[in-house]
């Protein structure tokens, strides 16, 4: 995995707009960013610097225009701004943040079962995967 520099608010706002838009000018996003809030054209083309400096984006020049394209996929930032959050704020404990979700966030009944739901899909694929690796070094044969 490839480490990134942290996105800032900003940066995520622009890099969320850029992954719904897809490939798009400053002029695009800054339209559809100014539809919800005001925002400067030329702060729009700060973040949209940013985020491929940080390596969040890409861009490339079409004529006079310079066209920029989301290089990393939102789940992928997703993972390391929360793995960023359970790292520094409970020091590598995820509990106190499902406490804190299920308790003061309102996570529904459902939600909570599709957590389960993809926690034993989860521990059944590591499960079979500790049996593939104990196979592939003779750890089960066929006399035992």
């Amino acid at each position: 995995m490839v480490e990134r520099v942290a996105l800032s608010k900003g940066d995520f706002e622009i890099a969320r707009m850029l992954w719904s838009i897809g490939s798009a000018s400053v002029r695009t996003i800054h339209a559809a960013i100014t539809s919800d809030r005001e925002m400067d054209l030329s702060t729009v083309q700060t973040y949209l610097r940013r985020l491929e400096k940080k390596r969040y984006a890409s861009s490339r020049l079409d004529g006079r225009l310079r066209i920029y394209n989301a290089k990393t996929r939102p789940i992928t930032v997703i993972r390391q701004a929360v793995d960023d959050l359970v790292d520094r704020l409970f020091g590598d404990d995820a509990m106190p943040l499902v406490r804190h979700l299920i308790e003061d966030r309102g996570i529904e009944a459902d939600d909570l079962d599709d957590w389960q739901c993809q926690f034993r899909l989860r521990v059944e694929a590591c499960h079979y995967s500790s049996i593939k690796h104990c196979l592939g070094h003779g750890a089960f044969n066929a006399s035992s």
